[in-house]
């Protein structure tokens, strides 16, 4: 019984080194990106996959509070490369990889209300992260977030 423990657990990792091998994290997400609005700035940091997971943050601050956070992770869920969000510590939330290519990525999770889609682009030395899904009145809501380097504090 104890080989027959074993040799699942071989195959199952075997099995997620080839899913992560074929379709690796975005590593290109990696760092600290800022951006300044209405007197707020909102900020993710990405550190660098390893073991087929990327871990974030996410933290809205003006100049006197953090009015916002969220822990972020880019794993793979059941097999499929999902993004894990949760806002304010609660628990996650899982967007599916649906599309992607070398320096932009999908996830949606079309029974969640708000957002439904969650992309993310790189460009040069920007990021650019879009929540989409409905809004009022059924119409679609779009949130971006064209993030740039953070200057060190």
């Amino acid at each position: 019984m104890h080989l027959l423990k074993i040799a699942i657990l071989t195959t199952s990792l075997a099995s997620a080194a080839t899913a992560f091998a074929s379709n690796p994290p975005p590593a290109w997400i990696t760092g600290h990106w800022c951006l300044e609005r209405n007197g707020s700035t909102t900020e993710e940091f990405w550190l660098a996959p390893h073991g087929g997971v990327m871990i974030g943050l996410g933290r809205t601050r003006n100049a006197d509070e953090t009015t916002g956070f969220e822990y972020l992770r880019i794993a793979d869920v059941d097999g499929v490369q999902s993004f894990l969000a949760q806002p304010y510590g609660d628990p996650p939330v899982t967007f599916r990889r649906t599309a992607g290519g070398e320096d932009w990525v999908r996830f949606e999770n079309p029974d969640h209300d708000f957002p439904q889609r969650i992309d993310y682009r790189r460009e040069a030395d920007s990021l650019l992260a879009v929540s989409s899904g409905p809004g009022e009145n059924d119409e679609k809501a779009v949130i971006a977030f064209d993030y740039k380097t953070c200057t060190p504090v």
